[in-house]
């Protein structure tokens, strides 16, 4: 009872003083500079400023449309924007997500959500990061933790959406949020601790599984060719790996078109790259590097035995968003993935700034960190019932050229959802339908972190998630795109997992018409009736 009084307290406190119709009782529209006055719990609106199409104020950039502009803090220091479009709104609300480790608005994303006519925010999470993977600001604050983690994102939904609700006199007929990375992340821990916040969410190439991710994926993959100088791989030697794993299972879905549609059917062996007596060091690998890159498709397991994150898939390495990027760098020590670890680690989990994290240790250090951060930062819960309850849908998607996140995380934990479900509901092909009913997991072949890479990845998810939340309609097939110096020259299906994209043997490959979504071919012969696979 006293909980529940405490929670009526509280969502009390978070509705805004409104100015009401006489007559009526009905909210009237603020004006946008009166909007400082708004009350919001543990909240100061800072400013409301109109902006003129075309302004360019520092350092939002151009904003192409006429807007309210408002920026607030929450307590401690979640900082946040809400942009109102002056004319012209579509009735809806959506929040952004960011990368890295946060620490900016995602000025850009806001941009796009700006130009379909929502009223859109975006936050900080609590702190000013100086780059991408800077978690300096961590240091002995678990409270800005939490925030970066699930707090920050889910009192900006609040918020946002009372701003919203103001400034029109109105709320807002559907709430979103869209997130890629980072942002995959908050979507998912929206969609398991705060299910309230949305009517339809899109989860893209989440690092949902944080803790583990950091550890058994950053640092791993960094120590697999850091800790011996010996096994560093420069980047203008990925493309010798990249070329050799295409070479030897593009064709393997049937086609040739540049794409490993499935690595997990890859069996390449990097150790037919390892050099030969004579042969120029430029074309092949030494054995060191040969185990580097082994021990970057198996992993790290923990000292119960099981793999600490999923690995990297084949397919990933090549390009300039591909292994160059992430895994070697420019130079030892200046890959995206060390950075991110060597930060994480300093400031967030042992919360010294001298640690060197090539010193951690999977055996003892492990369980240490979950417990420290994962309370926090880790969305793994598979529990989504809530969600589905209150009528909302999941949209996940994520790259299987993947050169950051392991694709095959997103599927375990697609498949952990089925798999609860099926706990609840004896027959797992149901519990899949049941699933699928709110949350459906797309996989793109050949893209790499959130976007490029060599196959279709342009795509749009979200007027998907809105005919699915909207009219009902639930996407059975999102059509990618990819484009090459301004034109489209290839389009390909984006099938419901776990179906996949299948050549009818008719009419050109790089034509989406031209495929029909099927189970695979293995899930077919067991007991499959293929005659009920085709979507259309």
């Amino acid at each position: 009872m006293k909980k529940t009084l405490l929670v009526a307290i509280g969502l009390a406190l978070a509705v805004p003083a409104f100015a009401h119709d006489n007559q009526g009782g009905k909210p009237k529209p603020v004006a946008c500079d009166e909007l400082t006055g708004l009350k919001l719990e543990d909240t100061t609106i800072t400013l409301g400023q109109l902006l003129p199409a075309g302004a360019n104020p520092t350092p939002v950039g151009t904003i192409a449309l006429p807007i309210c502009r408002v920026v607030g803090v929450t307590e401690p220091a979640v900082q946040f924007e809400v942009w109102l479009p002056s004319s012209g709104w579509n009735g809806k609300f959506q929040l952004v997500g960011n990368g890295g480790t946060a620490g900016v608005i995602s000025y850009a994303a806001m941009r796009t959500a700006l130009a379909r006519g929502y009223a859109v925010a975006s936050t900080d999470t609590g702190h000013v990061s100086s780059g991408s993977f800077d978690s300096t600001w961590a240091l002995n604050r678990p409270d800005l933790v939490a925030d970066f983690g699930h707090r920050g994102t889910h009192v900006t939904a609040v918020n946002g959406k009372a701003v919203t609700r103001a400034f029109y006199g109105q709320k807002a007929t559907y709430s979103y949020y869209v997130g890629c990375s980072k942002g995959g992340q908050q979507g998912l821990m929206e969609a398991q601790r705060y299910p309230e916040d949305f009517d339809g969410l899109i989860a893209g190439d989440p690092a949902n599984n944080w803790t583990r991710f950091y550890a058994g994926s950053h640092l791993w993959y960094s120590m697999a060719t850091l800790k011996d100088p010996e096994s560093y791989i420069p980047a203008s030697k990925t493309a010798l790996l990249g070329n050799a794993t295409r070479a030897a299972c593009d064709a393997i879905d049937g086609i040739v078109d540049g794409v490993i549609d499935d690595p997990r059917k890859c069996k390449f062996d990097p150790a037919v790259l390892t050099c030969q007596a004579g042969q120029d060091p430029a074309t092949c690998y030494t054995p060191k590097q040969v185990k580097a890159i082994k021990d970057i498709w198996s992993g790290v397991k923990a000292p119960w035995g099981e793999v600490v994150h999923p690995p990297l898939v084949p397919g990933a390495e090549g390009g300039a968003g591909g292994w160059a990027a992430w895994t070697t760098g420019a130079a030892p020590f200046t890959g995206l993935h060390w950075l991110a670890a060597d930060g994480f680690f300093r400031y967030m989990v042992f919360e010294n700034a001298g640690y060197n994290p090539m010193t951690y240790n999977f055996t003892s250090d492990l369980l240490f960190s979950l417990a420290k951060v994962g309370p926090s930062l880790d969305a793994v819960d598979p529990d989504l019932r809530k969600l589905h309850k209150r009528g909302s849908k999941l949209i996940v998607y994520h790259g299987w050229s993947d050169p950051d996140i392991s694709p095959l995380n997103t599927i375990n934990y697609f498949e952990s959802v089925v798999d609860f479900n099926a706990r609840r509901h004896d027959e797992r092909k149901e519990a899949l339908e049941r699933t699928q009913d709110f949350f459906r997991l797309f996989m793109v072949p050949g893209m790499q972190h959130c976007s490029g890479g060599p196959g279709p990845n342009s795509f749009d998810m979200l007027t998907a998630l809105e005919n699915w939340v909207e009219k009902g309609q639930a996407p059975k097939r999102v059509i990618a795109s990819r484009v090459t110096a301004g034109v489209v020259d290839r389009t390909r299906p984006l099938c419901v997992y776990p179906k996949v994209a299948v050549y009818t043997g008719v009419g050109s490959t790089d034509d989406a018409a031209n495929f029909q979504c099927r189970k695979p071919r293995e899930e077919r012969n067991h007991g499959g009736h293929e005659d009920d696979d085709d979507d259309d």
